[in-house]
């Protein structure tokens, strides 16, 4: 393999200084159009590409984006950050940036503060967003560039999301108008913004049906396979129809209990999910769920923040293509 051609070999080849070299690359400074053109037919003959640490420095930038994910997440929260993932990286390749993933437990801002302090990322994508947010709070504290994929109660923080509300109502509709009454609602804590979000489009569908919900069918409280199992023994005794779940996680793990306790799914109750991936592809019988490009969030939140750092002001955006695939589980 050939060496590095460096800025030195071109200056030293074309009979030139370094920094003639590096302007005529960069674009800035006085140089002559005819230096410029030299200077350029001679890298591309050669294959030359700069250094992007040296290039950073000279610009103070570090050519790299930052995605901050939560050590909350576990293996059924794969399929969305992966598909999230694969968007930012589609939108950061295409614009010279790498991607650092930075690993922060329980939202403490002390994982994102060292990231920040060693200046390794010039901005910052939040993949969660919860009610109360340390780690928005902090990088508005120091005027880092951010995006959150997600909902954030806090106007100024530019987000993008799909639109779980009209969602999650239009699902609920749908099985009301099939002859549900009694849905259960099953999910996590109200500290997640997506959980509020969510609850509220299930609330709306039974508006839009004219019908209303036996909020005591509401449980946002399945922590674990236990607490679900706890959550389904306490179900059977309210003549609930159907259960949605806020996502494919409690889904498996209300498929599980139902089983153990001889629940036919959907003879005895109807089973839906807000939130589609591929964990729930085995799944027996299919189920019913809400279908979202969770990549094109990704791809949104990676070029706002180019956007900002070329001078543009995004404005936070809300994805209303979903789809709602019913199978198995709402026949």
């Amino acid at each position: 393999m050939a060496p590095k051609l460096t800025i030195a070999d071109v200056a030293s080849a074309l009979g030139v200084s370094k920094t003639t070299v590096s302007r005529a690359i960069s674009g800035k400074g006085r140089i002559s159009e005819e230096t410029v053109r030299r200077v350029h037919e001679y890298i591309g003959l050669h294959n030359y590409k700069p250094n992007v640490v040296a290039r950073g420095l000279a610009q103070q930038k570090t050519y790299n984006i930052g995605v901050i994910c939560s050590t909350e997440y576990d293996i059924f929260a794969y399929p969305f950050f992966h598909a999230c993932l694969r968007g930012i990286g589609d939108v950061t390749a295409a614009n010279g940036y790498d991607i650092l993933i930075t690993l922060v437990e329980n939202s403490k801002s002390r994982d994102l503060q060292r990231v920040v302090d060693n200046c390794k990322v010039d901005g910052v994508i939040l993949t969660r967003t919860t009610a109360n947010d340390p780690l928005a709070e902090y990088l508005k504290a120091n005027d880092i560039p951010f995006a959150a994929i997600g909902t954030s109660p806090d106007p100024d923080v530019l987000q993008v999301d799909n639109d779980h509300v009209a969602a999650c109502s239009k699902l609920t509709a749908s099985l009301l108008e099939q002859g549900c009454r009694r849905l259960a609602l099953i999910g996590l804590d109200e500290g997640h913004v997506i959980t509020r979000c969510r609850c509220d489009g299930f609330l709306a569908g039974y508006a839009a049906a004219g019908l209303t919900p036996d909020r005591t069918l509401i449980r946002l409280d399945a922590a674990d396979q236990q607490h679900v199992g706890r959550i389904i023994d306490a179900l059977q005794t309210r003549s609930v129809d159907g259960i949605i779940c806020m996502d494919e996680k409690i889904t498996g793990q209300v498929m599980t209990a139902c089983k153990q306790r001889g629940i036919h799914i959907p003879d005895d109750w109807k089973l839906a999910s807000f939130y589609d991936s591929s964990m729930l592809d085995s799944s027996s019988p299919s189920v019913t769920a809400i279908r979202f490009d969770d990549r094109q969030l990704g791809a949104a939140a990676a070029q706002m923040l180019i956007d900002l750092f070329n001078g543009r002001q995004p404005q936070s955006r809300v994805f209303r293509d979903y789809r709602i695939i019913f199978r198995e589980s709402t026949a």
